[in-house]
């Protein structure tokens, strides 16, 4: 039977409205709030037209409920500022990565999830300080987060949406954390990125929406001590804070620039007046907008691994995208788009996951 959830989330992921999609497959609006509300089946050749106009595969119509992410069970790192569509768009990217998880899972014994509840935390110092000795992490800068995220049961999905309102967004299903990355901005912001929605995993996982826009200020400032632990930082910061020394020791903990100059301002190594001078410096330098220098994107490596024992089982991206009835840019797009030659260069490295 056609099922209506499916279409829903084909017309999401495509960012079109009912109107948009009825116009390009060459059917009527009425057509398609028809199906969408299952009220009838479609004729073949309809069906042809909307797989068509979507870019999907037929059969991705007929297949089971689509299990979709509840809007209020999601952190989003940029609610404020993204429209409906990019907003329907996202959690239709949520779905699709529900059902590539399931997937692998599967066939793979992934690590299991080692986070904690500091729901009940209110300091995210605190709580960045609890995880970092929960995971025995230390003072020291952590060289891949997404790597740690990995180990530690989180499951990392990329973003393909080419816009900034869009960052990232994060949420529990099954006992299991979630997390999707954008890779729209620098490496340097899409690992902050990666600790926000760390914070928002541990600190927040049971929801609050009474907190409002403190949640994103507790996630931001979570990410800022995770990344770059006072300690360390007060530690090894020269007491003359110039421009320059700002530059080189966010190499250290991989962050931005101005990411680097606001945790010295919050841990009052900068006063107001020094932080506003060095801020301006920046943005003069082109650090406001981009990263000059910047360090190499981080990717998963549980998906190399993955893909790397598939392969030599001679199964490609095009078949898992054909066994989920799925479009291979939908699967390309929530892994990293890794290449053969990627994962081939990896195939000598010793991997965590084990067949199931």
């Amino acid at each position: 039977m056609f099922e209506e959830t499916r279409l829903k989330l084909a017309r999401a992921r495509r960012g079109l409205t009912a109107k948009a999609l009825a116009e390009q497959a060459g059917v009527s609006v009425d057509t398609i709030k028809r199906l969408e509300k299952g009220r009838n089946e479609p004729e073949p050749d309809t069906v042809g037209k909307l797989a068509g106009a979507l870019r999907y595969p037929e059969e991705f119509f007929f297949g089971s409920k689509v299990d979709s992410v509840d809007p209020g069970a999601v952190s989003f790192r940029s609610f404020s500022k993204m429209t409906a569509r990019e907003r329907d768009a996202s959690l239709g990217a949520g779905s699709v990565g529900l059902m590539l998880s399931e997937w692998v899972d599967e066939r793979f014994g992934l690590p299991e999830p080692e986070l904690i509840d500091l729901s009940y935390e209110s300091d995210p110092e605190v709580a960045s300080a609890h995880v970092r000795q929960h995971w025995s992490l230390g003072q020291q800068p952590i060289t891949d987060l997404l790597a740690l995220l990995e180990a530690k049961g989180v499951r990392l999905f990329s973003l393909t949406e080419n816009t900034a309102s869009v960052n990232a967004f994060s949420f529990w299903r099954g006992g299991k954390p979630y997390m999707f990355l954008n890779n729209f901005k620098t490496a340097e912001s899409s690992r902050f990125d990666a600790a926000h929605e760390l914070a928002h995993l541990v600190m927040h996982m049971h929801g609050d929406p009474k907190k409002g826009r403190n949640v994103e200020r507790e996630a931001n400032a979570f990410a800022s001590a995770f990344l770059m632990p006072a300690e360390d930082v007060i530690a090894r910061i020269p007491r003359r804070i110039t421009t320059d020394v700002v530059i080189r020791a966010k190499a250290r903990w991989r962050v931005s620039a101005m990411a680097m100059a606001y945790r010295l301002h919050q841990l009052r190594r900068l006063s107001e007046w020094q932080y506003k001078s060095i801020c301006i410096d920046l943005t003069k330098r082109g650090y406001r907008t981009g990263e000059p220098n910047g360090i190499s994107r981080e990717k998963s490596k549980v998906w190399r691994q993955v893909l790397t024992m598939l392969w030599q089982e001679r199964v490609t991206k095009a078949d898992i995208a054909r066994e989920l009835g799925l479009p291979l840019d939908e699967v390309e797009g929530l892994i990293w788009s890794l290449t053969a030659d990627e994962v081939a260069a990896e195939r000598q490295a010793k991997g965590s996951l084990r067949a199931v």
